[in-house]
Formats: C-alpha cells, structure tokens, sequence
C-alpha cells in the first residue's frame, strides 16, 4: 500500500507507526484509518517485529488531533456519518477472539505490545488510540480530550468501555460526561499514562522501553500474555486460572522455553525463536 497519511519503519524489531498530517495535526481521516489498519496487519504478521509504537509526526505539534474538520464538515453535508473506509479495509487483530472483533479493539488482538508514544494534543480519535493501546508514554503539558460532546457524538469507538477499565468510574465519567481538556499530569495522577517524559527525550525512553521487552521477553510470552490481559477483562476468575494453567503446560514444550532457561543458565541474552 502506498502510504500518504502515515509512515512506517522498523529496525531492531521495533515497529514505529507514525501519524504524518503534520499540516492538519496530524488529524484522522479514512485514509489515515485505512493505511493504519494495514500497517499494524503488516507489524503483526512480521516475525522481525517483537513491539509497536505509535505517535505522531513532531511536526504536526500533535500526538492526533482527532477526525479532520474538513471530514467533519463533510460528515454534516452529507446529513451522517462516514467512516470513509474501504469495505476489504485491513482486519489486523481479528479471529483472535470475537471480543476484539471490532474497530480499534483489534488491538487487543494484535500479538505484539503497542505503546502510544503521545508528544502533542490527543483529540478524540487521538485519546481513542491512546486509550487502546497497551502503554502510553507522554510529553508534559500535554492536553487530551474526547472532545464528542461539541459535536453531539456518543462516546467514541469504545472509549466508555475501555477507560473506565484504565482509570475507573471517577474519573472516566468526568472525561466523557464533560469532554473538557485535561493534562498530562492529571492523566498520570488517573492512572492513564505510565510514564511522562520530557519532549526531547520521549521517544528515545520510548524506544529503549521497547528495546527492553524485545529483548527480555519471548515473543510468545509477549502475545498469550497480552491476549490474557483483555480476554480476562471478560470473564470469571477461574476462566483466567484454567486458561493460564492450559496456556503454561502448552507453552512449556515451546523451544523458546528450554531457550529461556538455558540462557538464564548461561547468563546470556536469549535467541528466541518466536
């Protein structure tokens, strides 16, 4: 696919998908939306890649500042929504399980860590990719908001489903009920992001971040366990305990697990198999 609304780059094992509308922040559109879904097709299917990271470009001063407003003017125009995708748009994460069977839950389908590395404003779809994805790093000063209630939009793609599960009732009633602007450092003082970062420095902790889990963690570990993560956000307890116990004796005849522990042995970084 030719890619126009995005940039894609791997090296080292580590993915990094980036937002380039610098003109308009960054801003989301269909086409924005359709080469996204195929790069992180294309991340998970890649054996090299063992992490993904997703920001936008500096440029823009934005992390995404959400839909287009040319987009949403069009939307008004046309008397409803269009997503403005294809129909054969990619289907990354899907027939994992039919709980992430739907747009942006995908993610939780892909088999690969996703960390959102937000160096500028999360708007909307912007705070959507930011809230679906498994950790998020952030510059200070940094403003997010859901921004649907202007528009007279129902909470987007999710977000009363998944925020509540990151930063509890409190708080996710306030950001979705209001749509205000809020910052960084309340987003941390939440429970939304892991870490800020000083701009000039977020993406290299970022990158060293990743460095760490493709280095130190088996990729498979990396999937069943992530898997295991929103699958469990679900279902009963005991459901958690005898899929972890099936998935332990499972992957204790894996290669990359004798790999592992001869390595830990040996003091030595482990070759994984994947």
């Amino acid at each position: 696919m030719e890619l126009k609304a995005t940039r894609y780059d791997v090296t080292g094992g580590i993915a990094v998908v980036t937002l380039a509308r610098p003109k308009r922040r960054n801003a989301w559109t269909g086409r924005m939306h359709t080469e996204y879904r195929w790069i992180l097709r294309e991340a998970d299917r890649d054996p090299g890649v063992r992490v993904i990271i997703v920001t936008g470009d500096p440029e823009g001063n934005a992390f995404c500042a959400g839909a287009d407003l040319q987009a949403l003017e069009g939307h008004s125009a046309k008397g409803g929504y269009d997503a403005g995708t294809p129909e054969d748009i990619a289907e990354p994460g899907y027939g994992v399980d039919p709980a992430f069977d739907a747009t942006f839950a995908y993610h939780f389908g892909i088999g690969k860590p996703v960390i959102a590395a937000i160096n500028g404003a999360a708007a909307g779809i912007g705070l959507v990719l930011s809230a679906f994805a498994d950790l998020r790093f952030c510059a200070p000063g940094v403003k997010f908001t859901a921004a649907h209630g202007r528009f007279n939009f129902p909470a987007e793609f999710g977000l009363s489903w998944v925020l509540p599960r990151i930063i509890g009732l409190t708080h996710a009633n306030d950001v979705l009920l209001s749509s205000r602007v809020f910052t960084a450092e309340e987003a941390m003082a939440m429970g939304f992001l892991n870490r800020i970062v000083p701009a000039d420095r977020l993406m290299d902790e970022v990158m060293a971040y990743a460095r760490a889990l493709a280095t130190t963690v088996a990729p498979g570990s990396a999937r069943e366990t992530k898997r295991q993560i929103y699958r469990d956000l679900h279902r009963d307890a005991a459901s958690a305990v005898r899929d972890a116990e099936a998935l332990l004796t499972a992957m204790s005849r894996d290669p990359d697990y004798k790999e592992g522990v001869k390595a830990w042995m040996e003091k030595r970084p482990a070759a994984w198999v994947g």
